[in-house]
């Protein structure tokens, strides 16, 4: 590969020593940019960019417009809402994401929220850490997932094998608000179709999110979802933050309208005790904070590293680059583009 190819790559924070290394040996000039980056340093380090690789930094039309030599935009990840995809696709720059690397990863993560919640493992460890030991009292009784009702909200790969975890490994009854999927599909993968969210919503024990975030998702969960979530149930969300009504959330949890609740993605990443609109979150004991890594484990970054590097080297040598997702956003692309057969 030619040295001249410049390859910037954001949010340093997010580890791939494989990724970066396997990059430099094409003999690029690879840049890697913190997630805090400021937009003026991004503009000036994407200007006569090749590549640009990124997780969640916002790459806006204005850094898309003035990369006069831009061949490709690889989300290293799934989500692609802060990628201008418009902007892109006038410029004919191809977009791909990773939408396959952690699929049962997240799935795992949203279930371990969820029985840690059921079982109160976190306080209960607080406690010992605290005090040694506890007795069997009112506030340490946990509840079983056996026997429950477990809703998913989008029934999409990880929302199976949600399904499959809840249903087949612990005998609960899953139910499933998911309006693009059909009944049949979701009758296989065990899971009752409703049509109505709030029907749905009434009846669960415990309900977890695997939507995408569009603007139809934005805010799905509300203050009227949340009322009429029963006060014993439970809310996980692995997916993205905003398609939680979080100011409504934190009260909900304010006024004990929900049990509990098991986060590991926020409308505003990084979290903070300081200022961050979800601060009181910090000190309930009944909820669950996880710094936005359901999807991190050996294995699933391995995958998520090997596709990356698939995808750029498609984009570097003037290949079509293969486009495995079918967000309507990225299967709408015309340019520089294939799709799985």
């Amino acid at each position: 590969m030619d040295q001249t190819i410049k390859i910037v790559r954001t949010d340093k924070e997010l580890e791939c020593p494989h990724l970066d290394e396997a990059l430099r040996k094409t003999g690029a000039n690879l840049i890697i940019l913190p997630d805090d980056v400021s937009e003026q340093t991004l503009l000036a380090e994407t200007r006569d960019a090749d590549l640009i690789l990124m997780c969640y930094t916002p790459i806006t039309a204005k850094v898309i417009e003035q990369a006069t030599r831009l061949k490709g935009i690889v989300k290293y990840g799934v989500g692609i809402d802060a990628i201008d995809i418009d902007a892109a696709r006038r410029r004919k720059i191809p977009v791909v994401n990773i939408p396959e690397y952690a699929e049962e990863t997240v799935a795992e993560g949203a279930f371990a929220l969820m029985i840690a919640l059921a079982k109160k493992l976190v306080p209960l460890q607080t406690a010992m850490q605290n005090e040694g030991w506890v007795w069997p009292t009112e506030r340490w009784i946990g509840s079983d997932i056996s026997g429950k009702t477990v809703g998913l909200i989008g029934v999409g790969k990880i929302g199976k094998s949600m399904a499959r975890m809840a249903g087949l490994g612990f005998g609960a009854k899953v139910i499933g608000y998911s309006p693009h999927t059909s009944k049949d599909e979701m009758a296989k993968a065990g899971v009752q179709k409703y049509d109505n969210l709030q029907d749905m919503i009434k009846e669960c024990d415990f309900v977890s999110v695997h939507c995408v975030l569009n603007k139809d998702t934005h805010h799905l969960i509300g203050a009227d979802e949340l009322r009429a979530m029963k006060p014993t149930a439970m809310l996980i969300n692995v997916s993205r933050g905003a398609i939680v009504d979080e100011v409504a959330l934190v009260q909900a949890l304010k006024d004990k309208a929900i049990a509990g609740a098991g986060l590991d993605v926020y409308s505003q990443e990084p979290l903070n005790r300081v200022d961050h609109p979800m601060r009181a979150l910090f000190d309930m004991d009944n909820v669950i904070l996880s710094p936005h890594l359901t999807f991190y484990t050996q294995e699933a970054m391995q995958r998520l590293e090997e596709d990356t590097l698939a995808r750029c080297f498609e984009i570097l040598n003037g290949e079509p680059t293969l486009v495995k997702s079918k967000d309507p956003r990225l299967v709408a692309q015309e340019h520089c583009v294939i799709f799985p057969k």
